[in-house]
């Protein structure tokens, strides 16, 4: 097999390795690090001896990807803050159920119910219900018995509570919202927004230690509706906004007045349409591959 027949099976894998890292890890920069790291392992095997490159690239991306999540996870010890996944650009395809499907498991708040499993039970999850990997294949990767596969698949299923975090919010309804998020920061229309938020919602935001904003989560809509009203509308009046295909959702970028990302918005809905979680990123170490490609 000649160099660039290897570079070629490689290159045509590279969207769903670099999709299965995303949603392992949670981060854009370290599910690019995991490729790049299954790319060099690549080229140094012998694809000859390789009976599946496809499976092959599966399973050393997905080992290398449990690596690096146990790295994540003693950081985010001593991180300061709320801690939300990194934010990313998002295909938009109402027609399409396939693809709809797979942007259902890129929401924040689907990546933030799989932080309760553990590693394994993750990949396990994402291996079999996401990318439709059969069993005996997954029982590989993870270099476990394949009934022991099937239990970490149906636990975490229990776990995430699937049907709460994979429905499909109406496009209709994540407009409305935009709009009346943004009537509240630059018209002072509260009401309307607030008609939209569960009695509930949450507001988290993610500065890292490196950009202002509010450390612990905000509860309930009185709480949430104060904030946004005697703080962001200060705070944000100054930015650019834009609408955009965040995590397979509508959302909110806002940017400098030099054109550099400063924050992103994104949402949580229940099954009634109703916001449930406002997420805030301003860590500008997740904003950094923000206007790169698509994680599909």
């Amino acid at each position: 097999m000649v160099r660039n027949d290897k570079i070629g099976m490689f290159e045509e894998a590279r969207p769903r390795l670099l999709g299965l890292a995303y949603r392992i890890l949670s981060s854009r920069a370290d599910a690019e690090d995991a490729v790049q790291d299954t790319f060099l392992k690549w080229q140094a095997a012998d694809v000859s001896a390789i009976e599946s490159p496809a499976a092959w690239l599966t399973t050393a991306c997905t080992r290398r990807c449990l690596d690096l999540l146990k790295s994540a996870h003693r950081k985010r010890v001593d991180y300061v803050g709320a801690w939300l996944p990194e934010p990313i650009h998002t295909a938009s395809d109402d027609n399409a159920e396939e693809k709809l499907a797979l942007t259902s498991s890129l929401t924040t708040a689907f990546l933030l119910m799989l932080e309760r499993l553990t590693p394994k039970e993750r990949a396990a999850y994402l291996l079999h219900e996401i990318f439709g990997q059969p069993y005996d294949e997954i029982a590989e990767t993870l270099d476990m018995q394949e009934a022991a596969t099937r239990k970490l698949v149906s636990r975490a299923k229990y776990n995430i509570g699937v049907v709460q975090t994979r429905h499909t919010t109406p496009r209709e309804r994540q407009e409305e919202l935009l709009a009346a998020f943004h009537g509240a920061i630059h018209g002072g229309d509260i009401v309307g927004l607030s008609a939209l938020l569960s009695a509930d919602v949450r507001l988290t935001a993610d500065g890292g230690g490196k950009a202002a904003t509010v450390l612990g989560i905000l509860s309930g809509k009185e709480t949430v509706v104060a904030f946004i009203a005697e703080r962001l509308t200060e705070y944000w009046s100054h930015y650019r906004w834009e609408t955009a295909e965040l995590n397979g959702g509508r959302g909110i970028v806002l940017r400098s007045e030099d054109g550099d990302v400063a924050a992103t918005v994104s949402f949580g809905y229940d099954t009634d349409g109703r916001v449930t979680d406002i997420f805030i990123v301003r860590n500008p170490d997740k904003l950094t591959h923000l206007d790169d490609a698509t994680v599909h």
